[in-house]
C-alpha cells in the first residue's frame, strides 16, 4: 500500500507527460511513407512471439498498435510498445533495436519498457532523437553502459531507465546536465557505484525536477548539499536501498514541494529534523530500516503533519512514549513504528485516527494492558463524537485492517471490543504477556485472515463459538499458551487454514478428527498438545501437503508410514514420542528430520542420500539405532546438523563426512564408535560443535583439526585417545568455548599455549596421565578472567523451526550436571585425576570470573595463595588429595558464592577460619588434614594455637617439649606437696593456712590447662594411627 501511493504520483506525472507529448494520441490522416518504412524496418528487427504487432500492415501506420501521429502533419510522434504481463494479454518483444527509428524526426514519446531485450545495449542513436520528451526503457533487460549521448536530448522531460538486476551502469552523471528540461528521472537498480560523491550537486541544478528515483543504485557517501537548495519543484524523492553511511540530509526540510520521501534502508544515521513535520505537502514518509536514525516521540509528533498519510519509521531508534499529539494526524492511514524503542502505552488520542488502515507497533517496549491502550478516545471520528463504553469506541475504527502489536510487554486480558473491528484482516499479538481467556467476540471477525496470539500467558477453554465466523482465516496461531480445546467429536471447522499453530494447547487425548477436513494446510504445529495413541491413517492423506509438521512432545505411538508422505522440502519434527519400528524415509526430499527421543530401531539406510540429498538438519538421537554410519552421508552437502547421540551405533566414523562442507554440528556422543578420528573432519570449516565423547575412539587428535577455525565446542571425553595435547590448538581454535579431553590417556605436559584461547570458558582435562605443573599462564585465560555476565543461548543450525541447543556435562561436587540454556554462563577448569606436581600457581587466582575449579587428585604442593580472595565468583573449589600445606587463608570465608569446598587429604594445619561462608561446610571438607583444628572438626585448638603456616612435625615437637616440663612440674609439686605440709604441721598453724591457700590458687589456675593439652595430644596421636 505504501508503494501504491508513490505509484499514483508517478502515474500522474506519466499521464501529464503523455498528454503533453501526444496531444491526445488521436490518429489522423496517413503517415508519411518514410515513417512507415522506418517502422517496418524497426519491426523486422524485433521478435514478436505473441503476435502483438499483427496490426502493423497496410499503408496508414497511424492506425497500427502503439503508434500515435500528429493530427496536422501525420508524422509519427509516439511509439508505445511496453510489454504486457496481464493474465489475458501477455506479450513482450525481443530482438534488436534497429537505427531506422532515428529517421522518425517527429518522435516525442518512446516506451519500450517491460520487454525482453536481454543482453542488448541501449542504442546510441537514441541520443539523436532531438524532439523526444518521454523515454521509458525500464525493465526491458537492456545491458551495458548507458550511452552518455542521451545528454543531447535537451527537450526530454521524462527519463526512466530503471532495471531489476543491475544490468545497466553509469560511471559519470555529468551528461545529465544536458537534459535541461528534465522533470522526472528514474534510474532504479542502475549501477551507480562508480559515480563520484558529487552526484547530488549535479541533480541540484534541475529546479524543474519533480520526481527523482535512485533506489538500489549502490550509491554511497554523504548526501549533504551546499546551503543553496534548488529542488524547488521536487515532489517525489526515492533514494531507498543504498549504502550512504551519511547523516540524515537536513536540507530536505527546505524543500516545501515534497509530497513523498522514501529513504528506507539507506544507511542513514543521526537525529531526524523536527522540520519534517512542518512540510506543508508531505503525504508519504518512509525512512524504515536505517537502524541508526533517532528521534524522541514527544518532539517528533508535536509537528503539524498536516497531510501525512503514510509514515513508516520501522527499524530505527525512535524512543520515548507516544504523546497525545499523535492523534492530530487525522489523515494517517499507514502507521509503522515497529522495531524501535518506544515504551509506555498508546495514548487514547489514537482513537481519532479514523482513516487508519495499517497500524504496526510490534517489536517495541510497550507496556500496560490492551484495555488501557484501546480506551475511549478523547477525539471524535464523526460529528456525534466518541461516547459510550469501550466497545462502542472500538467500533469507530471501521477502517482498521491490520493491527500488529507483536513482541512487546503488553499484559492483561484481550478486550472483547476487538470483535467490533469488522474490517480487521490481520491481528498480531504474538510474544507479549497477555493473560486471561480469549473473548468469544474474536470469532465474529469475519474478514480476519491472520490471527496470531502465540507466546503469551492466555488460558481457558476454546469452544466452537470462538471460531464461528472465521471463515476467511488462513493463518491461525494459538501456540505456547495454555488453551484447552473443547469441541464436539464431529466438529467441522468453518475455515480452511494454511498455517495452524496449536503447540502447548490441550487438544485432546486422541488425535483430533476435525483436522481431517483441512485440505490446504501446509504448516501444522501440534507439539506438546497432550495427544496420545496412534496417528490415524487418514492423516497420511493430508500430510503430503505439509511443508512443516511438528508433533513433538506428545505420546503418539505405533509405526510411521514408510515411506513417509510429506511435501517436497518439508521440515518434520516428530521427536519425543513413542514411535517405534524401522527408520522411516520420506517419500520426497526434506530439509529437516527430527525423530529424537523415540524407540526407532534397526540401522540407518545406506542409501540415505537418495531420499534426502538436500537435508540440512538430521536428528536421530536417543533411539535404539544400531549398525554403522552410511558412507553416503558425505554426499549430503547441505547438512548443517547431524545429531546421532545416545544410540547403539558402532563401527568407524566414515571419512566421507568431511565432505559435508556446510556442517555446523556433529554430535555422535554416547555410542560405540571405534577406530581413529578421521582427519577429513578437519575440512569442516563451518563446524561449531563437535561431540565425540563416550565412545571407543583411539589414536591422536588429527592435526587437521587446526583448520576448524569456527569450532566453539570440542568434546572428546571418555574415549581411548592418547598422545600429547597439541599446542596448535591455540592457533587453530580461535573461537573455542568448551574443550573437554576428559578420561582419555593423554600424557605429557599441559601446553602453556592454551592460555591464548581467549574465548575458553570450560577446560576439562581430568582423568588423564598429564604430568608437569599447572601452567602459570592459565591466569591469562580471558573468558575466565572476565566471566560471563550475559546469558547467550548457544543455538546452532537454526533454520527458523528447530535448532541444535548446545549441551555439556560439567562435573562438580562429585556429580555430573547437564547444562544447556545457561551453559554460556559457566566457567570451569577441571584438571583433576592426573599426575601434576609443582606448587599451586598464584596466577590462577587472577581468574576472577571462574565458577568451578577442580585440581584434586594430583601431587600439587605449596600453599593456597591469600589472593584467592579475588576469585569472588567461585562456587565450587576442590583441592583434595594433593600435597598442599600451611594454614587455610583467613580470606576464604569472604568467598560468598562458594557452595562446595573440598580440602580433604592434604597437609593443611592450624585453625580452620570457621566464619561467614565457611560455616556452610561440614567436617567432610577437611578430612585427612591431621594438623587442622577447630570447628567443624571435633578437634579443639589450643588457646594460643597459631594460625600461621607451619609443618605438622614442627608443631608436634613444640607440643612435646612443653608437655615434658608440664608433667615434671606436676611430679615436683606432688613431692613438695607431701613433705612441706608435714613440716609445717609441726610448726606454726598460721603458716599452714597460708600455704594451703596458695596451693589451692595454683591448682585452680593450671589444672584445667593441663587437662586440655593432654586431650589434644591424645587426639593427634590417634589421628596419626
Amino acid at each position: 500500500m505504501v508503494r501504491d501511493s508513490s505509484l499514483c504520483i508517478i502515474l500522474s506525472i506519466s499521464i501529464l507527460a503523455w498528454l503533453s507529448a501526444c496531444d491526445g494520441n488521436t490518429p489522423a490522416g496517413n503517415c508519411s511513407e518514410s515513417d512507415r518504412e522506418a517502422l517496418i524496418d524497426f519491426k523486422n528487427g524485433l521478435q514478436d512471439p505473441y503476435n502483438g504487432l499483427s496490426s502493423w500492415q497496410g499503408s496508414n501506420c497511424c492506425w497500427w498498435r502503439g503508434i500515435g501521429c500528429d493530427e496536422r502533419t501525420g508524422g509519427v510522434i509516439s511509439i508505445d510498445l511496453r510489454g504486457d504481463s496481464g493474465t489475458y494479454n501477455y506479450w513482450e518483444l525481443s530482438g534488436e533495436i534497429r537505427p531506422s527509428l532515428a529517421r522518425l524526426k517527429s518522435l516525442r514519446f518512446l516506451d519500450l519498457s517491460s520487454n525482453d531485450f536481454v543482453g542488448v545495449p541501449i542504442p546510441e542513436f537514441v541520443g539523436s532523437l532531438e524532439n523526444l520528451r518521454y523515454l521509458n526503457l525500464s525493465c526491458a533487460r537492456f545491458h551495458g553502459a548507458i550511452p552518455p549521448n542521451l545528454g543531447n536530448l535537451s527537450n526530454l522531460q521524462y527519463l526512466d531507465l530503471s532495471t531489476s538486476s543491475y544490468s545497466l551502469s553509469i560511471n559519470n552523471l555529468g551528461w545529465i546536465s544536458g537534459l535541461g528540461s528534465l522533470k522526472y528521472l528514474a534510474l532504479d537498480s542502475v549501477d551507480l557505484s562508480m559515480v563520484s560523491s558529487g552526484w547530488i550537486n549535479v541533480l541540484n541544478g534541475f529546479p524543474s525536477l519533480s520526481g527523482l528515483h535512485l533506489s538500489n543504485c549502490g550509491l554511497s557517501g554523504s548526501i549533504s548539499l551546499p546551503s543553496l537548495v534548488n529542488f524547488s519543484s521536487l515532489a517525489v524523492l526515492d533514494l531507498s536501498f543504498n549504502s550512504f553511511d551519511s547523516v540524515f540530509p537536513r536540507w530536505l526540510v527546505n524543500v516545501s514541494s515534497l509530497v513523498s520521501v522514501d529513504m528506507s534502508d539507506s544507511g542513514l544515521y543521526g537525529r531526524l529534523p523536527l522540520g519534517l513535520g512542518e512540510l506543508p505537502r508531505l503525504e508519504i514518509l518512509i525512512l524504515s530500516e536505517n537502524d541508526n536514525l533517532s528521534a524522541s516521540c514527544t518532539q517528533l509528533f508535536q509537528g503539524s503533519w498536516k497531510r501525512i498519510e503514510v509514515m513508516d519509521l520501522a527499524g530505527n531508534i525512535i524512543h520515548g512514549r507516544l504523546p497525545t499529539s499523535v492523534g492530530k494526524m487525522t489523515t494517517l492511514s499507514y502507521f509503522d513504528l515497529s522495531g524501535n524503542l518506544i515504551g509506555g502505552g498508546v495514548p487514547s488520542s489514537m482513537g481519532s485516527l479514523c482513516s487508519l488502515v495499517y497500524f504496526d507497533l510490534s517489536n517495541n517496549n510497550l507496556t500496560g494492558s490492551l484495555p488501557e491502550i484501546l480506551q475511549r478516545g478523547s477525539e471524535t471520528c464523526d460529528s456525534h463524537g466518541l461516547r459510550g463504553c469501550l466497545t462502542s469506541w472500538m467500533g469507530q475504527l471501521k477502517n482498521l485492517e491490520k493491527l500488529m502489536l507483536d513482541h512487546n510487554f503488553l499484559e492483561g486480558p484481550i478486550p472483547s471490543s476487538l470483535g467490533n473491528l469488522k474490517n480487521l484482516t490481520y491481528l498480531g499479538l504474538r510474544g507479549n504477556q497477555l493473560n486471561g481467556s480469549l473473548p468469544v467476540d474474536v470469532g465474529q471477525l469475519s474478514e480476519l485472515d491472520v490471527f496470531d496470539v502465540s507466546f503469551n500467558y492466555l488460558s481457558g477453554t476454546l469452544s466452537e463459538e470462538h471460531f464461528a465466523n472465521l471463515r476467511k482465516i488462513v493463518h491461525l496461531d494459538l501456540s505456547s499458551n495454555s488453551f484447552t480445546l473443547n469441541v464436539s467429536a464431529d466438529w467441522m471447522p468453518p475455515f480452511q487454514v494454511q498455517h495452524l499453530g496449536m503447540g502447548s494447547c490441550q487438544i485432546g487425548l486422541s488425535f483430533p478428527a476435525w483436522l481431517r477436513y483441512q485440505n490446504v494446510i501446509n504448516y501444522l504445529d501440534f507439539s506438546n498438545a497432550s495427544i496420545s495413541g496412534p496417528v490415524p491413517s487418514w492423516f497420511w492423506d493430508i500430510s503430503s501437503h505439509l511443508s512443516v509438521v511438528n508433533m513433538s512432545l506428545n505420546r503418539l505411538q505405533g509405526q510411521l508410514s514408510n515411506p513417509l508422505p510429506i511435501a517436497l522440502f518439508a521440515a518434520v519434527d516428530l521427536s519425543s514420542n513413542l514411535f517405534h519400528g524401522l527408520f522411516p524415509h520420506p517419500i520426497s526430499e526434506v530439509i529437516l528430520l527430527e525423530l529424537s527421543n523415540n524407540q526407532f530401531s534397526g540401522g540407518i539406510p545406506q542409501n540415505l542420500s537418495k531420499y534426502m540429498l538436500d537435508l540440512s538438519f538430521l536428528v536421530l538421537s536417543s533411539n535404539r539405532l544400531t549398525g554403522g554410519l552410511p558412507e553416503s552421508k558425505g554426499e549430503m552437502q547441505s547438512l548443517r546438523v547431524i545429531n546421532l547421540a545416545n544410540n547403539n551405533l558402532s563401527g568407524s566414523i566414515p571419512p566421507s563426512i568431511g565432505n559435508c562442507s556446510s556442517l555446523e554440528v556433529l554430535d555422535l556422543q554416547n555410542n560405540s564408535f571405534s577406530g581413529l578420528i578421521p582427519a577429513s573432519l578437519g575440512q569442516l570449516q563451518q563446524l561449531q560443535s563437535l561431540h565425540l565423547s563416550n565412545n571407543k575412539l583411539s589414536g591422536d587428535l588429527p592435526s587437521s583439526f587446526k583448520n576448524l577455525w569456527s569450532l566453539e565446542t570440542l568434546d572428546t571425553g571418555n574415549n581411548q585417545l592418547n598422545g600429547t595435547i597439541p599446542a596448535w590448538m591455540a592457533e587453530g581454535f580461535i573461537k573455542l568455548r568448551i574443550l573437554s579431553l576428559r578420561s582419555n590417556a593423554f600424557s605429557g605436559e599441559i601446553p602453556r599455549e592454551l592460555s591464548s584461547l581467549s574465548s575458553l570458558q570450560v577446560l576439562d582435562l581430568a582423568e588423564n596421565n598429564l604430568t608437569g605443573s599447572i601452567p602459570s599462564s592459565f591466569g591469562d585465560l580471558k573468558a575466565m578472567v572476565e566471566g560471563q555476565a550475559r546469558n547467550e543461548y548457544l543455538l546452532y543450525g537454526n533454520n527458523g523451526e528447530v535448532y541444535y541447543e548446545e549441551n555439556f556435562l560439567v562435573t562438580t561436587k562429585s556429580q555430573s550436571q547437564l547444562y544447556t540454556k545457561t551453559l554460556s554462563l559457566v566457567t570451569c577448569m577441571d584438571i583433576s585425576g592426573n599426575n601434576l606436581d609443582g606448587k599451586f600457581p598464584e596466577e590462577i587466582t587472577k581468574l576472577v570470573g571462574l565458577l568451578i575449579l577442580n585440581i584434586s587428585r594430583n601431587g600439587i604442593g605449596g600453599q593456597i595463595p591469600k589472593s584467592i580472595l579475588g576469585m569472588s565468583q567461585l562456587a565450587s573449589l576442590d583441592l583434595s588429595s594433593n600435597r598442599l600445606s600451611g594454614a587455610i587463608p583467613q580470606s576464604m570465608p569472604s568467598l560468598s558464592f562458594l557452595s562446595y569446598l573440598n580440602l580433604s587429604d592434604n597437609n593443611f594445619s592450624g585453625k580452620i577460619p570457621y566464619t561467614q561462608q565457611m560455616t556452610t561446610f561440614d567436617h567432610s571438607s577437611y578430612y585427612g588434614n591431621p594438623g587442622l583444628c577447630g570447628a567443624p572438626l571435633n578437634v579443639t585448638c589450643l588457646a594460643n594455637e597459631p594460625d600461621k603456616p607451619g609443618t605438622i612435625e614442627d608443631s608436634g615437637g613444640d607440643d612435646e617439649f612443653i608437655d615434658q616440663w608440664f608433667y615434671l612440674s606436676i611430679g615436683l609439686g606432688y613431692a613438695v606437696g607431701i613433705l612441706v605440709p608435714a613440716v609445717v604441721l609441726h610448726m606454726k598453724s598460721s603458716w599452714a593456712y597460708a600455704y594451703f591457700d596458695f596451693i589451692d590458687r595454683i591448682v585452680g589456675r593450671w589444672l584445667p590447662l593441663g587437662n586440655k593439652r593432654a586431650k589434644i595430644q591424645r587426639n593427634r596421636r590417634r589421628g596419626r594411627r
